[in-house]
């Protein structure tokens, strides 16, 4: 394995209820008697893009809403949120990393979400792990398509000089899957705690806790 894509902050910490509690916020804000609980949310979750969720959801209600706006309000308050919360990597992700680099393989985070979102969890997770030490971070002012399109993995590989076969990539939701797949990269499923119940089999393996020889046995039998 020359490179370890991880494929959404959600893949470092779970920040996705602090999410979800930023959507209900902001949609107080914004006038709209709308409540997204878990279960729906875990529903929601399985279609790619914040704003395009809050569009989709406003379309199918016949509302006439600025999802944009919306999903801006959003983003400032789960950022607000991440400064007060007490957040932890999640289970093996530091330690994966950290061998990793150690092996000489590159570590990219690739994403499709804004550098403020990112920059934000970087500062929560400050005293566990330091975003600035891995070799590429891709956000979504870098790309023109957001996941599930392969956009993303395709402009890391180019950065980082690697071939797709020789790669791993590990994402928190089946979007995230197919935009890895779609690029060549065997992707590994790490749900998170809202994505759990979706259906992964398009993934070549899935973890609960992420090590570095469970991502390199998958990669092997890919």
């Amino acid at each position: 394995m020359t490179a370890l894509l991880l494929g959404s902050i959600s893949t470092l910490a779970d920040t996705s209820e602090i999410q979800r509690d930023a959507f209900n916020r902001a949609f107080a804000q914004h006038g709209l008697d709308w409540e997204w609980g878990q279960e729906e949310y875990r529903g929601l979750l399985q279609g790619n893009g914040g704003k395009d969720r809050v569009a989709d959801y406003a379309r199918e209600r016949g509302q006439d809403v600025d999802a944009a706006a919306v999903h801006a309000t959003k983003s400032e308050l789960y950022q607000a949120a991440l400064a007060e919360a007490d957040i932890a990597p999640r289970d093996g992700v530091v330690e994966t990393i950290r061998q990793a680099q150690e092996a000489g393989t590159k570590v990219a985070l690739v994403t499709t979400t804004s550098r403020d979102n990112i920059d934000a969890l970087g500062r929560a997770l400050a005293a566990h792990l330091d975003l600035s030490g891995l070799d590429l971070v891709v956000d979504a002012s870098q790309v023109d398509a957001s996941k599930p399109d392969p956009a993303a993995y395709r402009y890391a590989l180019q950065q980082l000089g690697e071939e797709p076969g020789a790669c791993v990539a590990v994402e928190d939701n089946v979007g995230g899957v197919q935009a890895a797949n779609a690029a060549g990269v065997a992707s590994v499923a790490f749900p998170n705690e809202n994505t759990a119940g979706h259906d992964f089999s398009a993934a070549s393996g899935r973890l609960e806790q992420l090590t570095l020889v469970d991502l390199q046995e998958y990669l092997a039998a890919s």
